[in-house]
């Protein structure tokens, strides 16, 4: 059996669409079809139910999903797992964060030490990085939520998460607070499945309260940029404090115990982990550890 109808399948599996998997693979949808086609021949067994251009995994596609996928990754490693035994200082890292500012100073200087290894940066919720690690899309997510724990999570950094008000906010001068005064107050956060959403929640749930979210948004570091500009509050990492000291927006520890985050790499525990994922796993360690990084 070729490899290449095997890459095609799970291409057209992921997006259960001939058209937008073509338009990836760069490939004709005609060409596409066939080579489905001729591997649906070969197994004997349809894998998709069709409707015109749209294809939905069945049961046979879905068993055979999970064997393609866990033989392609074992290739995938071995291929890496030689480079790395030749000494070859190339490769590729693939990313997933929730948030891609975190990574911009980290990055910026490890592709100026390591020319040769080609970094991919996805931006996603938690469950769709999860989903991205299980499939070998991705091969480590820096997380600020905790994984399932069939995933191998390193801690990377612990750090205190603050409650941000704007300038001449009536909580401005004060240098606490607790969850119980919000109430009411406009908060600018995360949509549902970003650390911040997910923290915000969990805090004002330990208080009987529900949080007035007045912005969501999927992007956890654009949430200082509307608080600065008057149009609620929110809770922001204490790393973008110390990298933007003089930021017009008023800061206070909130006096909840759970306002914290713990930034961690999380990989498949079963991978083979490349000398240029080890690389970058521990020049953004470094970089995050010494707070040189972006928020």
């Amino acid at each position: 059996m070729d490899l290449l109808p095997l890459r095609y399948f799970q291409v057209v599996a992921r997006h259960e669409h001939i058209s937008r998997a073509a338009a990836e693979l760069h490939v004709s949808q005609p060409s596409l079809s066939r080579t489905i086609a001729r591997l649906e021949a070969e197994l004997g067994v349809p894998l998709f139910d069709r409707q015109g251009r749209h294809v939905r995994l069945n049961r046979f596609g879905a068993a055979f999903l999970r064997r393609v996928d866990r033989a392609l990754g074992e290739l995938d490693d071995a291929r890496r797992e030689l480079a790395d035994e030749a000494g070859e200082q190339r490769g590729t890292v693939a990313v997933a964060s929730e948030t891609l500012l975190t990574l911009i100073d980290p990055l910026t200087r490890f592709r100026a030490a390591h020319p040769g290894i080609d970094v991919r940066l996805y931006q996603s919720s938690a469950e769709v990085m999860w989903q991205r690690l299980r499939r070998g899309e991705v091969d480590v997510c820096l997380a600020s939520q905790p994984a399932d724990p069939s995933l191998e999570t390193t801690e990377v950094l612990r750090e205190e998460v603050l409650l941000a008000v704007p300038l001449g906010h009536r909580l401005a001068g004060r240098t606490s607070c607790h969850v119980e005064e919000l109430a009411g107050e406009p908060f600018i956060t995360t949509s549902p499945g970003y650390w911040q959403r997910d923290l915000t929640d969990r805090v004002f749930a330990a208080a009987g309260l529900t949080p007035t979210i007045s912005f969501e948004c999927d992007e956890p570091g654009v949430t200082a940029y509307l608080i600065r500009a008057g149009l609620g509050i929110g809770l922001i990492p204490e790393m973008a404090r110390r990298l933007a000291p003089h930021e017009p927006i008023a800061y206070l520890h909130l006096q909840a115990p759970t306002c914290h985050r713990v930034l961690s790499f999380v990989r498949r525990r079963e991978a083979y982990l490349s000398a240029a994922v080890r690389v970058f796993r521990e020049h953004v360690t470094e970089s995050l550890r010494g707070g040189r990084s972006a928020r």
